[in-house]
């Protein structure tokens, strides 16, 4: 009898999982063979190669007909002939605890509960590790702890912080000041970098938008102080900005990170030129545009197993509804947000095009809108539709996401001594890139994880 690459996968999976529980304390060596390998560096493919992990370790990848040790005693033996390995993705700007299913941010949202399933839905989307970039609480620390001490399953937490705002402005959220730091001038920002330093964070998150011209927006003064001390202090920073006037002066100052597109005029010469000089890395979070108006076009893949999976009901209901297409189309944002989206599509493929580091980030968990874990395989359909190679945009979602979170540098890539985070695919993303939802398998620190779409549906309570 034939059998689908999944079901070919469910019994060794499944036999994978009692073993791991079983022998716990044991780390087990996995010899995944047959499989063509996207390792994350750029690098041309493996084809009909082998993958071997010990523990939460990988031990080494292998090409076909290349010499390799005997297996130790009791590995276990996986055949993935006709599948695709990649790293596990990493979103480098995300959030946690702002939204709950189809509600909007609020103080209330932020809870272990709610943070441990959003972790638990990226991870089962096969998004491994996510940076939350910003209006965090201070116990995301004690969760991150909790979380490399075995307690807390789900994606890695990384992150960057309460980051820094300005009063009355960006982010537009209606969180407490234990949430954000909202700084009047360069001494108080230089404190509140201080602060934020003692408690360990992966990066330091700066707001600095006007939201069209609605909202007070940081003074250069307290942006460059902010920059200043968190280098002073070990830490890089990453800036949300919208505006290629702010990107240049941001970028002479020493900011980073750029955590969004530029969205109001084409990048140029000047900019490049200073990107480059200084290494400044690049997260265009394409989804984040394109939700602000997509829905109410259904397009097709709104029909995904693992867009149904990982979507609230209630917002699709609402999506799909002829209500939502009229706002939507009627509103005097839409076409404003849709120029918008076609310059950040423009200045992504410039920017990779002159060698920016480019990493993925979709800003998804800051508004239902943008749906955590979907999101981030929508990210890197839209970084190939702006005109990136699937090879170049795995790039983005693997490695360079790993560089631009900096703490991250343990995964990203299948390499002898990385974690053993990665992704069975049922097809070739590199022909199509859409094969990076045919999730088969994902494994995660070297445990086995079944996918969000292949999980049986909740059954309704009678």
């Amino acid at each position: 009898m034939h059998m689908s690459p999944f079901h070919r996968y469910l019994l060794p999976l499944a036999l994978a999982l009692a073993a791991a529980a079983a022998r716990a304390d044991e780390p087990v060596t996995t010899i995944v063979n047959s499989a063509r390998i996207i390792d994350g560096t750029g690098h041309p493919a493996l084809e009909n190669a082998t993958l071997t992990l010990r523990g939460d370790r990988i031990v080494s990848v292998a090409a076909s007909g290349s010499a390799q040790p005997p297996a130790p005693a009791g590995s276990r033996v996986i055949d993935a002939h006709g599948m695709t390995i990649i790293p596990g993705l990493i979103s480098a700007h995300s959030h946690l605890g702002l939204v709950k299913g189809s509600a909007t941010p609020s103080v209330e949202n932020y809870t272990r509960e709610n943070v441990a399933t959003q972790l638990a839905r990226y991870e089962g989307d096969g998004v491994l590790a996510v940076m939350s970039l910003g209006v965090n609480q201070d116990v995301l620390y004690q969760w991150r702890e909790e979380q490399r001490a075995g307690k807390l399953p789900g994606a890695d937490i990384f992150t960057a912080d309460r980051g820094l705002g300005v009063g009355g402005g960006v982010p537009p959220f209606p969180v407490p000041s234990g949430q954000v730091y909202r700084p009047g001038n360069a001494e108080e920002a230089r404190a509140a970098v201080r602060e934020t330093a003692a408690r360990h964070p992966d990066l330091v998150k700066l707001w600095l938008d006007d939201m069209f011209g609605t909202l007070p927006k940081m003074s250069p003064e307290v942006s460059a102080a902010a920059i200043d001390e968190a280098h002073r202090q070990g830490l890089r920073v990453a800036a949300h900005l919208f505006y290629l006037a702010d990107a240049k002066a941001l970028v002479a100052a020493g900011v980073d990170v750029v955590a969004h597109s530029i969205r109001d005029k084409p990048v140029d010469d000047e900019l490049i030129s200073l990107m480059k000089q200084r290494r400044v890395a690049y997260i265009p979070t394409l989804a984040l545009d394109e939700s602000q108006f997509v829905y109410a076009e259904h397009p097709a893949w709104m029909s995904e197993p693992m867009f149904r999976a990982s979507v609230d009901p209630a917002l699709l209901a609402n999506w799909l509804s002829s209500q939502y297409r009229e706002k939507i189309n009627g509103e005097m944002s839409t076409a404003r947000n849709r120029q918008a989206f076609a310059m950040a599509m423009r200045n992504v493929k410039t920017l990779h095009d002159a060698g920016i580091p480019t990493a993925m980030g979709t800003d998804s968990g800051a508004l239902p809108t943008r749906v955590a874990g979907f999101s981030e395989h929508r990210e890197l359909q839209l970084l190939v539709q702006a005109g990136l190679s699937p090879a170049d945009a795995l790039v983005c979602a693997t490695s360079r996401s790993a560089e631009v979170i900096g703490q991250a540098a343990d995964r990203g890539t299948l390499e002898a001594g990385k974690r053993a985070d990665f992704l069975v695919l049922e097809g070739n993303p590199l022909d199509d890139i859409r094969q990076t939802m045919r999730l088969g398998a994902i494994w995660h620190g070297g445990a086995p994880v079944i996918p969000l779409a292949k999980r049986p549906l909740p059954t309704a309570a009678p």
